[in-house]
């Protein structure tokens, strides 16, 4: 919750207070954060001692956290999709 408040306060002063000119910088310091996150993360876990025994473990989680929610979401989406498309068409033939 804590990540969401403070998106919401960086949402709301980048798009009311943050000059135009700043943007660039901005987008330079967003990628410099990133990499430093990713760095962090990897020293993280190359300090855990038993970190390439669980990374067959960490792999197929990692793979599981991805595949699941994607196949739900393309799932209805798709659901969506063709319930809402048809009764666009009917609208439209009416």
């Amino acid at each position: 919750m804590d990540i969401l408040i403070i998106m919401g306060i960086g949402i709301f002063i980048g798009s009311r207070f943050f000059p135009e000119k700043h943007k660039k910088k901005n987008e330079k310091m967003q990628i410099v954060c990133t990499i430093l996150i990713i760095f962090s993360m990897g020293v993280m876990l190359g300090k855990r001692e038993h970190f390439l025994q669980e990374i067959s473990t960490l792999g197929l989680t990692s793979f599981l956290y991805f595949f699941i929610p994607t196949v739900f979401s393309t799932l209805i989406v798709y659901l969506l999709t063709r319930l809402f498309m048809k009764k666009k068409l009917k609208e439209k033939e009416d």
